[in-house]
């Protein structure tokens, strides 16, 4: 992994764990909105989910555009999409690394004498 991959995939993560920001971009998926909308459904101010709305814009997941005197925000999935991928490729390693613990283990019980079932649990 380039440590520019890093960077990027650590803004996305740092952006997506919060559950505002989360609410946001899920809101964003349905269609570009104004600062001001986005903010309807929060008991936060419009300063506050436009700070929401930088970090969001820093991590590449939404984008800003000026339309007269509005700057409606749109989702931007790519860096999502990034995202996923990365954890799929991670995912695929933890599964089988599961496997092989699996493996492991029932080779052990196979190799227990049948009196010792004390730790069938396993």
């Amino acid at each position: 992994m380039t440590t520019a991959l890093g960077d990027e995939l650590s803004l996305t993560f740092a952006a997506l764990a919060d559950p505002t920001r989360r609410a946001i971009l899920t809101r964003l998926a349905a269609g570009e909105a104004t600062v001001g909308e986005l903010a309807e459904p929060f008991a936060l101010t419009q300063q506050a989910v436009s700070k929401h709305i930088k970090v969001l814009e820093r991590a590449g997941l939404i984008s800003r555009s000026r339309v007269a005197q509005s700057r409606p925000c749109q989702f931007e999935p790519a860096r999502l999409d990034e995202a996923a991928e990365w954890i799929g490729r991670h995912r695929q390693q933890w599964a089988d690394r599961y496997d092989r613990l699996d493996e492991h283990l029932a080779a052990l019980r196979a190799r227990r004498p049948h009196g010792d079932q004390k730790d069938e649990g396993l």
